[in-house]
């Protein structure tokens, strides 16, 4: 009998693929080379504005108005990747943030940089994210029958990226200013849109009608969505425990450990920090390779345990090496849980309202992150960078306890593709 709690899985059309295939590998090179140059905007914003006289509130702000306006529209941006060409939109959003941050560069070589005009330009790379990111989820299992083994793949290459990328724009920022980042990471969109540009994807797999035109078609998708999004009590319950943890633990944490570093240390050992982050997340993604936990929620969570030690030892001032562990501790649980979480919600949901799912997921992940990172500097200004970073971290420990209290996150029994039909002997 059926577990209640697993729907049979989606069927995929043109039978089992692989995970390595040229198309894969193609998508996979667009989301290493796109993670690359997005994993040195931190560096970038927070030693380009701490040199231009501004401080952690405003490198919070900076951030803030990116996640908050990809967090506002996602939900619009899955109804149309529902209804359009995904890769087409991907492409669309890579070539508006190729242009966004060519212009971020020229601003910042020109000496011209004014929060207000940083934050206008965040907002526009928050509304092409928007657009781009609900096509990611479907994406991945239309190019490869083993969900997670994609997904874990994926990860890795993020994660190399995240080791590097910090680095490399330390390394930047003393050659080339931080103007410099800023021009490659307008680099690395340019070449993700032409890795997209090449891949050929399988049509998407359909159990209902093709979408109705019109606001009012469109306003019924967003109704599905949401109604798809919330029968589903393990993903909305994630969602709602990951409010509290994007806006007490991740919002803050993220400038916070960026204006904490680079003041006592400067951006060469927050590069550093960041690249141990990315190891981490490597090992996460390797581990996430291997092991295949019946209830997938339940293993991530217990991961997330790992997370703590990121605030913590920053927030207690201890040395570079202890930081560098700590986030290499913290970056391998985070990097395990997104693999989980990330199959999870690819494997069970029907593939014609994935992405709005998707998007509903996103959005409401990241909901609560601006908030957190705009509170950042207010709160550290009152109770001290270290007391809220250490605040952080205890309260990373309470989301662990939430996700494993709630049964349909940790009772959640993973889907696995039907095995492809044996051939009879002619």
């Amino acid at each position: 009998m059926r577990n209640p709690l697993q729907p049979p899985a989606a069927k995929q059309p043109g039978g089992p693929r692989p995970v390595w295939s040229r198309d894969f590998g193609l998508f996979f090179a667009a989301r290493a080379v796109a993670r690359l140059g997005d994993t040195m905007l931190p560096v970038a914003l927070a030693a380009g504005l701490l040199q231009h006289g501004y401080g952690a509130g405003a490198v919070g702000l900076a951030m803030a108005a990116t996640v908050a306006a990809f967090a506002a529209l996602v939900v619009f941006g899955g109804v149309i990747a529902d209804r359009f060409s995904t890769r087409k939109l991907m492409i669309g959003a890579d070539l508006v943030r190729l242009g966004t941050q060519a212009l971020t560069a020229a601003l910042f070589y020109a000496g011209h940089v004014v929060l207000w005009e940083i934050c206008v330009i965040g907002l526009l790379n928050g509304v092409a994210g928007a657009v781009f990111q609900p096509g990611v989820a479907s994406t991945v299992p239309r190019l490869a029958s083993d969900v997670q083994g994609a997904n874990g793949a994926i990860r890795i290459a993020e994660s190399a990226a995240q080791l590097a990328g910090p680095a490399t724009a330390g390394v930047l920022v003393g050659l080339a200013e931080p103007g410099g980042v800023f021009a490659t990471h307008a680099a690395t969109y340019a070449i993700s849109a032409l890795c997209l540009l090449l891949l050929r994807l399988p049509p998407p797999a359909r159990s209902g009608p093709p979408p109705g035109r019109g606001a009012k078609a469109f306003r019924a998708d967003l109704a599905e969505g949401w109604r798809e999004f919330r029968s589903r009590t393990w993903m909305w319950s994630v969602i709602a425990i990951w409010c509290l943890y994007m806006i007490a633990v991740w919002g803050p944490t993220v400038p916070l450990v960026a204006t904490e570093v680079v003041q006592r240390h400067g951006p060469g050992v927050y590069g550093l920090i960041n690249s141990a982050l990315g190891a981490g997340t490597v090992v996460g993604g390797l581990v996430a390779l291997r092991l295949r936990p019946r209830r997938m929620l339940r293993a991530g969570a217990v991961a997330l345990i790992g997370f703590p030690a990121f605030p913590t030892t920053v927030g207690l001032g201890l040395d570079v090496p202890a930081m560098a562990a700590g986030a290499a501790v913290a970056g391998a649980g985070m990097s395990f849980w997104a693999v989980m979480w990330a199959t999870s919600v690819q494997t069970q949901v029907q593939p014609d309202v994935l992405n709005r799912i998707h998007a509903y997921d996103v959005a409401g992940s990241l909901a609560m992150m601006p908030v957190g990172q705009a509170l950042a500097g207010p709160a550290a200004s009152a109770l001290g960078t270290p007391e809220v970073l250490l605040v952080s971290g205890v309260i990373s420990v309470v989301v662990v306890v939430a996700l494993l209290s709630v049964a349909a996150i940790r009772d959640l029994v993973r889907v696995d593709p039907a095995p492809a039909p044996v051939p009879r002997p002619s």
